[in-house]
C-alpha cells in the first residue's frame, strides 16, 4: 500500500492540512451565509423604504416595461403589482391620449441621451378620474441592466392653489383698475377741456409699446400709468387749468409741478409696475430740457419716454382752452422735426408707422 511506505509523521502533516482545509471550507460557507443574510436584510430594506414612499414611484425600461412599483402606484391605478409588472404602460389605458403623447415624446429623447427636465402628465386613476403629476425620472441600475426610476410628484393640490391664486389676481386687478380709474375721473371732472385726454394718450402709448414689441408687463405699466399721468393736476387750481388765454410764468410753473405731485401721490402705492416713476419722468426730455428733474437721454425709463412722446402727439392734436386743435400733421411734425433731440428716436419712429402705415386714429366719444 501506498500509505504504508509514509512514515507517521508524514502521516499526521497531511492530516492536519486536512483538518485546515475543512475548517476553511466551513468558515467560508459560513460567510456565504452571513453575505446572503446581508444580501436579503439589504433587498428587505430596499423593498420596505420603495414601497413607504409618499409618492408613487415606478422602475421601467427603456421601452416603458414595468419592473418595479410601488404600493402606492397600486393604489391609484387600483392594479395589482403582478397585473403591471412586465407591462408596458403605453399600452395600458393609463394616461390620457395627452400625457401619452408627451411620455413618447420623452423617452424618445431619453434614448438619445438627452436630459428631460420634469414635465407634467395627467394619469388616470381606478375612478377614471385625472391626477395631474409632475414626472422626475432618474436613470439606474436595475439588476444588472439600464433603467428609469420615475417618481410622480401629484401636483393636484398646487394646480388648484394656482387657480384660486390667479382668480384672486384677476380681482385684485379688477379693483385696482377701477380705483385706478376713479382717479382718472377725479382729474378729468377739474379739467374738462382735456376729459378724455388721458384715455386717449394711453390708447396712443399701448399702441406704441405693442409696436415696439416690448414686453406685457411693460405695457400694462404704461396702461396703468398712461391712465393716471395727470393725477397730479389736482393740486392746481382749477382757474389755471381752464384759462382760457395763454398762461403766464408763474402760472406755467405751476402746471410744471403737476408729475411731482402725481409722482408723490402714487409712490406709497405698491403696484408691480414703475407705475409712481413714469409718471413723474413723462415731462422729461432725451436732451435734458424737460421737467421735473432736467433728466436726459436713457437716465429716463423707456415707459416714460414712450408715454412723452404720446401726451405730445395727443395734446397738438386736441382742443385746448387757450387754442383750437392743431391737427395730427402738425403734431407728427413736431415730433419728427424733435427726433432724438426732445424725443426718443425709437419711439418717434414707431408712432409715425401707426400713424403714416396702419392708419391708427385717437377714437371720439
Amino acid at each position: 500500500m501506498k500509505h504504508q511506505n509514509k512514515t507517521k509523521g508524514e502521516l499526521m502533516h497531511e492530516l492536519a492540512k486536512l483538518r485546515q482545509r475543512i475548517a476553511e471550507l466551513e468558515t467560508s460557507e459560513v460567510q456565504c451565509k452571513q453575505v446572503e443574510q446581508q444580501l436579503e436584510e439589504a433587498r428587505s430594506h430596499f423593498e420596505t423604504l420603495f414601497n413607504s414612499m409618499v409618492d408613487p414611484v415606478a422602475i421601467v425600461d427603456g421601452k416603458g416595461k414595468i419592473l418595479e412599483v410601488t404600493n402606492r402606484v397600486q393604489e391609484v391605478t387600483g392594479l395589482k403589482r403582478e397585473k403591471l409588472l412586465g407591462k408596458n404602460f403605453l399600452k395600458m389605458n393609463l394616461l390620457t391620449a395627452k400625457s401619452k403623447a408627451i411620455v413618447i415624446k420623452n423617452l424618445a429623447k431619453r434614448i438619445m441621451g438627452m436630459k428631460i427636465p420634469p414635465y407634467q402628465i395627467e394619469v388616470l386613476t381606478k375612478d377614471g378620474k385625472k391626477i395631474s403629476f409632475e414626472i422626475n425620472a432618474a436613470k439606474i441600475d436595475y439588476r444588472g441592466k439600464p433603467a428609469d426610476m420615475v417618481v410622480f410628484r401629484d401636483i393636484s393640490e398646487r394646480e388648484k392653489t394656482q387657480e384660486e391664486l390667479q382668480g384672486a389676481l384677476k380681482k385684485l386687478r379688477r379693483a385696482l383698475g377701477a380705483t385706478i380709474q376713479a382717479m382718472a375721473l377725479t382729474v378729468e371732472t377739474r379739467d374738462a377741456y382735456t376729459a378724455g385726454h388721458q384715455q386717449r394718450v394711453t390708447n396712443l402709448a399701448r399702441a406704441i409699446a405693442k409696436e415696439m414689441k416690448l414686453s406685457k408687463g411693460q405695457i400694462d405699466g404704461i396702461r396703468m400709468a398712461g391712465t393716471i399721468h395727470d393725477i397730479g393736476k389736482i393740486g392746481v387750481p382749477a382757474e389755471i387749468l381752464n384759462k382760457p388765454s395763454r398762461l403766464a410764468d408763474i402760472e406755467f410753473n405751476l402746471i410744471k409741478i403737476h408729475p411731482l405731485v402725481g409722482y408723490n401721490i402714487l409712490k406709497q402705492i405698491e403696484f408691480p409696475w414703475p407705475v409712481a416713476e413714469i409718471v413723474l419722468q413723462h415731462h422729461e426730455r432725451m436732451n435734458g430740457s424737460g421737467y421735473p428733474h432736467g433728466l436726459s437721454g436713457e437716465d429716463i425709463l423707456l415707459e416714460a419716454r414712450i408715454l412723452g412722446v404720446a401726451d405730445v402727439v395727443e395734446a397738438m392734436a386736441s382742443h385746448r382752452p387757450y387754442r383750437p386743435a392743431l391737427g395730427i400733421d402738425k403734431a407728427l411734425e413736431e415730433i419728427s422735426k424733435n427726433r432724438g433731440t426732445l424725443y426718443d428716436p425709437q419711439v418717434v419712429d414707431a408712432c409715425l408707422r401707426l400713424f403714416r402705415e396702419k392708419g391708427f386714429k385717437f377714437k371720439t366719444k
